[in-house]
């Protein structure tokens, strides 16, 4: 199987440059050949690849050490256990190679993790299985009494498929008087001729009977042989000449069957039949040229009769014999060399093999993902191929040390959640006239990692709940998007906590880590909170996770939960129902007493209205039904009672309004009786007063104490920001102690608005500000009693 010491010398150099490419990170490549004789048996061995290439055996199997072969049944395999190539199938070189030339298998092979493609050649060499072999058994020659002696007549040669030394050597003629036998060279071939050696007498001998045998090289040699026969005639004097000893033509492959190729003439100056030409092929030609041409044996005219394929057969090399019809006839013959020129039929043919079509979107630039092979049957600049890609995609085709050799690489960034998978177009052209071109399509899959957050749709959340919820209940659900795929996209929801929320508001709250549902674990009351928030933190499940917060803002929405409160009138028990004297001689409009209440709702929940329920005389007393004050509607007359029991109602304006029940009693009495009680009355309320003005004076101290601290509190903050968050009071000089009002919540400035039916819509209170408290002002007009009502 070849020389030792050269097969050890060229496997070190290639275990060598196999490291070499290994150090450098790139996919490695390395060609080794070996030699094998035909015939052998099945399973015999031809080389250790795995060897000579330096690999580990142990990982063979793992990293799928293989032949990467076409659709036929391999001539080699290889063991994955021990890395040895080994025959597949039997080897007939005759039948697999051209007689001529090495006869060379090309191997491509593969071993993945990483990839490398090496490259083996197994020469085919020749054994001697066959025996020359002659066409035709028999061989049958005219000759002339007058044959010169020196004559030679051209034989069939034999033909022999062995190559090399096992092909012909030699012929031998059987012993005779007559005949000996001479060989020539022509194109490659040995060609036999039969030799006159002594004139030749019909009346003697007119048939002669010669056996050649053709012997080859081999050891020990094989023969064949051929039965001549020569017939003995009277003589023709004159040959037909060719116009030159050897004809050469260039002819294109694929040409339609009937194109000539060439038109031979020979001329004969005989005259008649002895004049007259025929023209045959000769007998010695590859079995090919009579299947592609044939002669026309009248005109000299060759002809195509089957398909010239430049990539099967170059060069045909023919024989053409001219022969007169003279008895005996005579012979010339003449060399012709076709040559076959190529033209561009044959399309490349593109071999992809992929390390994997699975591309994570963190790739480097570089990044390896399939070798690609291209290959063109034809020749020159019709085989010559150059690979290209789409412009539109971030991969790249990177040539190999080996001619036609690619790496599809990465030339830029992955991103899966822009493009999912490639379709990528490897298209193969060559440099032929037309060109020709092939293209093939590789699928990569883009694989996901973990490199967007969840994101919300918006941030910040609002959310207006109404107050009185039920405790457990989903108060809201949120919703974060990923665009990552399964666990990176997979979200878990949790609300942010902390030692500063310990004692805030989201400490009730609990949500739902799978699907975002909130749920309140108490009810919310708005008359103590009104509004709060709180931060949800959205957490994928990739490694390492991302994560993103969004605020909610919870605004509480005011239920009509809270019924009127009667402040006045209020009797000793704590019952609503007062008692009140007026003189008979009283006008009519005169104010009697007026009914106080109070709504701890806002907004229309907490607009109190008045009604008369039930009155003694309709004509004598009037409520107004915002103010709640009872006046006269006309004088008293003597006919009027002495005593009157007015029932109002107050009403809020909620959708189910609530309402409270006030009783009044009015008790008729003479002038000179209510002036006495008045006084009684005056000064009691210039006791009252005297304390009223008293706590006034220490509350107003304090007051301004307070002020000039904040001035100096606001001057040290410089330019922070103004909440506007000091209190105004209620300055409507027309108020009457009744506290029905509408609280209206802005949030753009965090405001509530007091509004009743006579109060300036700017009057606000502000939340967390001392707003909530009701400042009446005095008004030294009004009666002692009424002051002390309105407070």
């Amino acid at each position: 199987m070849g020389n030792w010491k050269t097969r050890k010398w060229n496997c070190l150099k290639v275990a060598v440059c196999f490291s070499l490419l290994l150090c450098i990170g790139r996919p490695v490549s390395a060609q080794i050949r070996y030699t094998v004789p035909e015939e052998v048996t099945r399973g015999s061995v031809v080389g250790n690849i795995a060897k000579d290439l330096g690999l580990d055996t142990g990982s063979l199997l793992e990293r799928r050490f293989r032949i990467v072969s076409g659709s036929e049944e391999p001539l080699f395999e290889v063991n994955q256990n021990n890395g040895v190539l080994y025959v597949h199938r039997n080897i007939d070189r005759e039948e697999l190679c051209d007689a001529s030339g090495a006869c060379l298998t090309n191997l491509k092979i593969v071993v993945e993790n990483p990839l490398e493609i090496h490259y083996v050649d197994v020469e085919i060499t020749d054994v001697n299985d066959h025996s020359p072999k002659f066409r035709e058994s028999e061989q049958h020659f005219d000759m002339g009494e007058q044959t010169i002696v020196g004559t030679r007549f051209q034989v069939q040669g034999a033909w022999d498929p062995d190559v090399g030394m096992n092909s012909v050597r030699f012929y031998k003629l059987n012993q005779n008087d007559q005949f000996e036998i001479e060989t020539r060279e022509r194109h490659e071939e040995k060609i036999p001729f039969i030799v006159l050696k002594k004139a030749l007498d019909r009346e003697m001998k007119s048939i002669h009977r010669l056996v050649l045998t053709a012997i080859d090289g081999g050891s020990p040699p094989k023969s064949g042989i051929l039965n001549i026969t020569v017939t003995v005639l009277d003589s023709n004097d004159n040959r037909p000449v060719f116009s030159q000893e050897t004809y050469a033509v260039d002819l294109k492959e694929n040409v339609p069957v009937g194109t000539t190729v060439i038109k031979i003439k020979a001329t004969d100056l005989d005259e008649g039949s002895n004049g007259d030409i025929e023209y045959v092929l000769g007998r010695n030609l590859n079995r090919k040229v009579y299947e592609v041409f044939q002669l026309d044996s009248i005109t000299g005219e060759i002809r195509v009769k089957g398909n010239v394929d430049y990539e099967d057969t170059q060069i045909y090399k023919l024989d053409v014999e001219a022969s007169d019809k003279g008895q005996p006839p005579l012979t010339v013959e003449a060399g012709l060399i076709i040559k076959i020129i190529d033209v561009n039929d044959n399309t490349p043919d593109i071999d992809i093999t992929s390390v994997s079509n699975i591309v994570s979107e963190d790739s480097k630039p570089g990044t390896v993902i399939s070798l690609i092979s291209v290959t063109d049957k034809d020749s020159g600049d019709n085989g010559k191929v150059m690979c290209s890609l789409p412009d539109n995609v971030p991969f790249e085709l990177k040539p190999s040390f080996k001619n036609n050799m690619y790496s599809l690489v990465t030339k830029g960034q992955l991103d899966r959640e822009v493009t999912s998978h490639y379709e990528i177009t490897i298209t193969a052209t060559d440099f032929g006239q037309p060109p020709l071109s092939t293209s093939k399509t590789l699928k990569i899959e883009i694989s996901d990692v973990n490199d967007n957050s969840p994101q919300f749709p918006h941030n910040p959340l609002e959310l207006y709940l109404e107050e009185n919820n039920a405790p457990g209940a989903s108060i809201l659900s949120v919703t974060a998007s990923d665009r990552d795929l399964d666990e990176n996209a997979a979200i878990t929801y949790h609300i942010v906590r902390n030692e500063e929320t310990q004692n805030d508001m989201a400490s009730f709250l609990n949500i739902n880590a799978d699907n975002g549902h909130i749920h309140a674990l108490k009810s919310f009351d708005f008359e103590k909170v009104k509004t709060f928030q709180f931060q949800i933190l959205a957490k994928d499940s990739g490694s390492p996770p991302l994560s993103s917060n969004v605020t909610v803002k919870v605004y509480i929405l005011d239920q009509n939960d809270n019924p009127p409160v009667i402040l006045s009138p209020v009797s000793a028990n704590g019952s609503a129902e007062g008692v009140e004297e007026l003189p008979r001689n009283v006008n009519a409009g005169h104010l009697v007493t007026k009914v106080r209440a109070y709504d701890a709702d806002v907004g229309y929940n907490g607009w109190l209205l008045f009604s008369l329920h039930k009155v003694t005389d309709h004509t004598l007393f009037g409520l107004d039904r915002y103010t709640g004050q009872i006046r006269t509607l006309r004088s008293f007359t003597e006919t009027d009672e002495a005593e009157h029991k007015l029932t109002i109602v107050v009403k809020d304006n909620g959708n189910v309004s609530l309402s409270a029940t006030a009783t009044v009693i009015i008790t008729v009495v003479e002038p000179k009786e209510a002036f006495a009680a008045s006084d009684v009355k005056s000064t009691v309320s210039n006791e009252d007063e005297s304390n009223v003005t008293f706590y006034l004076i220490i509350t107003l101290g304090s007051v301004s104490v307070l002020f000039l601290v904040s001035i100096v509190v606001l001057i040290a903050m410089q330019c922070s920001k103004s909440t506007d968050y000091s209190s105004k009071y209620l300055q409507d000089t027309n108020y009457d102690g009744t506290l029905c009002h509408s609280i209206q919540y802005r949030s753009g400035d965090k405001r509530y608005m007091l509004v009743g039916p006579r109060m300036s819509i700017g009057s606000t209170i502000v939340p967390g500000s001392n707003g909530n408290t009701l400042v009446v002002p005095d008004r030294r007009s009004r009666t002692s009693g009424e002051l002390i009502g309105g407070i």
